[in-house]
């Protein structure tokens, strides 16, 4: 089981991974919606397409931007459609 933890509490669990660019991406079922806040925030990728991204709040702190996934990637990444990645301190183990 893999899981992606920030500020001592687990934000997603799941055996089924998808590693790109040596991240993993979680299934968007398998992440928590009570921690998880929208965001405005893009980028946009040449291969995989533009990504949305998402903030997280556990214990009354903000992560901003620490999640992001692709809602509707290039063909290229198709593998990424439904799924969630992070950064900016969550531990993925």
């Amino acid at each position: 089981m893999t899981t992606a933890t920030w500020n001592g509490t687990v934000i997603a669990e799941s055996d089924d991974i998808v590693t790109v660019e040596g991240n993993a991406y979680f299934p968007r079922e398998s992440v928590r919606e009570d921690v998880v806040r929208p965001s405005s925030t893009t980028s946009v990728c040449p291969w995989k397409g533009t990504a949305s991204y998402l903030s997280l709040e556990v214990g009354g702190q903000v992560n901003a931007d620490a999640a992001w996934f692709y809602p509707e990637p290039k063909d290229a990444a198709k593998e990424n459609t439904g799924r969630v990645a992070f950064w900016k301190g969550v531990e993925v183990r």
